[in-house]
Formats: structure tokens, C-alpha cells, sequence
């Protein structure tokens, strides 16, 4: 079991629930505009947050966005030491950072030391496209071992300031070195891991590959806390992370749905209906499983399982529960019929 550090309230590691992260993508230092994107990723389930600090101007704005926020803040720097100073004077719950690009050694103890008085955690972000030329010289390459090897100097460096309250991302671009790169990591050090595959892409790749990745990993057990990256607005990297967190397994609040892939038998149009079912039951908080399928054959009987379906047929559709027909409906009603079902559950 990995260590527990807290990210203000939201514990990581050592058993506590995997917890799912964003990044905004408005400008840090328009805080209305942060502040709204914050409380939108939090309402549809975000749990911890994180803003970019390019300069000072974002630094400046971390206590006037903690005012306003009830999710945990995690600064993200790059390069200047000093704006993540900056930020842990005005209250923020984590930094992110790579202790080998800030600079001079006493640089990085100057960060640690006001995150240890401060009871500040540190996330050591290492990552395949900034990988030090001589462990890529080393490895030939970007490899498992040299990610590793760089993501453990970090530590090292950290713990030679008596600094001991991280956590660690190994992540790249690439789907199979990323897993071979936490699966090594895991098996040399019991710090909490945050997964996530860098630059996945739009949402139609982009979530393939989250799925793989930080899904296989989750999988082995391995992971902490997760950040889908998708090419989109921030709000499908949180609903991409919990589906790849029910998948795996690992929450089970929230609807399960459950839908045929349609086939000769199908003689409704069953896949816009399918997708109008899931945008109606996307925050619905029902430990529930809801079957949409296409006909009678697969209905009650292959969904039978299921607390809540549909059937479809020519023209109308079956109301079933636990594989049990309740009743018929026109197929222009189906949809309501079985939203107001949902309700008396």
C-alpha cells in the first residue's frame, strides 16, 4: 500500500478512494473566469483542481481563487522557484512540479522548505517529451527505466531536504511505455502515484487511450489519484475519469448503462435513443443499472439483470425491470417512461 498525504481535505494514497483531477484551461489570473470553470468541473465530480502559474500575475491569484473554491488548489510550475513560493504563501493545498527544471539546488530547498512547514504536498511531474538529455542519452531514448530513474533523482533530491510528503506522474504519450513506466515505478517506491496519459488527444482517442493506460493500471492496482488529458473542455476529462474509474471497478455510485450494439433484429432507432439516455442520466447519482436494448430477444432476458430497461420493438418498446415486463409504451414515449421510472427507484 502506497503512503497517504492530503491534497487539503482529499486524502491520496494508502487506501483512500482515487480521486479524479482537472486542469482549468482559462487564464489563472482572471479569477471570475477560473472561479466559474472551478465550480463547473466540481459539480459534475472533479475533486482536486489544478491551474498553470506561468508568471506572477497567476502566483498573485491563488488566495483570491482559494477564497472563492471549496475543492483542493494545486499550482502547476515550471522553471521560476519562486512562483511556487509565491503560491504556498497564499494558501495553496499542492505544488506540482520537476525539482530538476528550477534551477540551482538551493532553489529546490527553498521550495521544500515552506512546503514542509506549511504541511504542503509536492507532486514530482516527470514527463517523456522533458526528459533529462543525459538519462535519454543513457537509455537511448525515452524508456521506462530512464522515466523512473528520473522521477527517483526527484525524490532523492526532495528527501535531501528533508522533505518527504510527495507524490509521483511518470506519464508520456505513449500508451504502453506509460504502464511500463508506473509498473516499474510501483515495485521501487510505496509513494502515491498520479496516472494519467500525457496528450492523449481529442475525446475519441484521447479516451481510448485513458481507458488503457490509467484503466490497465487501476486494473493491477496500481494508482492513486487520475487526470484524463483530452483535447476538449475540461468537464469530459472528469466524466471520462469516472467512467474509466466504474469500469475498473473502483466507484460504484452512479448509473450503470448498459446498451446492445443493435443488429438485424433491431427495428427501433436505438442509438440516439441510447445516447439521450445517457445525457439524460449523466448526473444522476442512482447506484442503478438502466439497460437500453433493441429488442425482445435481448431485452428482459440478456438484461435481466438490469433495475431499470428498455426493449425496443416496431413502433414501441417494453418497460422491464430485473427481467420483468411492466408494460408497453409508443416508441415517442418510450424515453419519459423510462426517465419516470428511474425516479420511483
Amino acid at each position: 500500500m502506497t503512503k497517504r498525504l492530503m491534497v487539503g481535505k482529499v486524502p491520496v494514497g494508502g487506501g483512500a478512494p482515487v480521486s479524479i483531477q482537472s486542469m482549468c484551461n482559462t487564464k489563472t489570473d482572471d479569477v471570475a473566469a477560473i472561479v466559474a470553470q472551478i465550480k463547473q468541473l466540481e459539480a459534475v465530480g472533479c475533486e482536486i483542481i489544478r491551474v498553470a502559474i506561468p508568471d506572477r500575475a497567476a502566483a498573485e491569484a491563488i488566495d483570491k481563487i482559494k477564497e472563492q473554491i471549496s475543492i483542493p488548489l494545486i499550482s502547476d510550475i515550471h522553471f521560476n522557484y519562486q512562483y511556487a513560493l509565491m503560491c504556498a504563501e497564499r494558501g495553496i493545498d499542492a505544488i506540482r512540479i520537476n525539482p530538476g527544471n528550477i534551477g540551482a539546488e538551493e532553489n529546490v530547498k527553498a521550495v521544500a522548505d515552506i512546503c514542509r512547514a506549511k504541511n504542503i504536498p509536492i507532486r514530482i511531474g516527470v514527463n517523456g517529451g522533458s526528459l533529462e538529455k543525459e538519462l535519454r542519452a543513457k537509455y537511448g531514448g525515452v524508456t521506462a527505466e530512464a522515466l523512473v530513474e528520473s522521477a527517483m533523482g526527484h525524490v532523492r533530491l526532495l528527501n535531501k531536504f528533508d522533505y518527504d510528503d510527495i507524490c509521483i506522474s511518470v506519464k508520456c504519450s505513449d500508451v504502453p511505455l506509460t504502464m511500463q513506466a508506473y509498473t516499474l515505478l510501483s515495485q521501487q517506491t510505496d509513494y502515491p502515484l498520479h496516472l494519467g496519459v500525457t496528450e492523449a488527444g481529442t475525446p475519441s482517442m484521447g479516451m481510448v487511450k485513458s481507458a488503457m493506460g490509467i484503466g490497465g493500471l487501476l486494473c493491477m492496482g496500481i494508482g492513486d489519484t487520475i487526470r484524463v488529458t483530452l483535447t476538449a473542455d475540461p468537464v469530459e476529462e472528469i466524466y471520462a475519469a469516472k467512467k474509466i474509474l466504474k469500469a475498473a471497478g473502483l466507484r460504484k455510485e452512479g448509473v450503470n448503462l448498459i446498451a446492445c450494439p443493435t443488429c438485424g433484429r433491431t427495428c427501433i432507432d436505438l442509438i440516439p435513443l441510447a445516447e439521450a439516455v445517457e445525457r439524460r442520466l449523466m448526473d444522476c447519482d442512482k447506484n442503478i443499472t438502466v439497460a437500453v436494448m433493441g429488442c425482445a430477444v435481448n431485452g428482459p432476458g440478456e438484461a435481466s439483470a438490469a433495475d431499470i430497461g428498455i426493449a425496443g420493438g416496431r413502433g414501441e418498446g417494453l418497460i422491464f425491470r430485473k427481467g420483468e415486463i411492466l408494460y408497453k409504451v409508443s416508441e415517442d414515449k418510450l424515453l419519459d417512461a423510462l426517465m419516470e421510472e428511474i425516479e420511483k427507484l
